[in-house]
This record gives structure tokens, sequence and C-alpha cells, in this order.
């Protein structure tokens, strides 16, 4: 996967921050978006971020998400 490529959410992943739904569990299976950036480093040192990938829902909404919950569109 790379960045600005298109994906599905594959799994069950909830979430509390959607702005639609805030503070409800709303459920990101089904859902499209892209890839905006993977997490690699921090200030030039290498880090394990435990969801490394960022995924834009349209504007407003983002989220960190493993690779194997997504799937390429």
């Amino acid at each position: 996967m790379n960045i600005g490529d298109r994906v599905r959410v594959s799994e069950s992943v909830v979430v509390y921050h959607h702005p639609e739904h805030r503070a409800a569990a709303f459920d990101l299976q089904g859902q499209e978006g892209e890839i905006v950036a993977i997490l690699h480093e921090h200030n030039g040192r290498p880090i394990s971020a435990n969801m490394p990938v960022v995924v834009a829902f349209g504007p407003r909404f983002k989220a960190h998400l493993r690779d194997t919950e997504l799937e390429l569109v």
C-alpha cells in the first residue's frame, strides 16, 4: 500500500471520534477512503507505530488503522 491508494476497511473497526457520531460507537467496516500517510519515523527517528496507516474518509475525518484491516479498491 502506498500514499494515495484508495482502500476499504475490511474488518470491524469501532471508533468513537467520527464527526457525525461524536462519542458514540461507529463501525468503519465497508467505508472507503484514501491513504494520506504511512508512519515510519518521527523527527527523523524510526518508530514502531501500532496503527501506522492514516486514512482520510472525506475532508473532516481521518483514522489510524493497521494494514491488515484494509484492502485495496
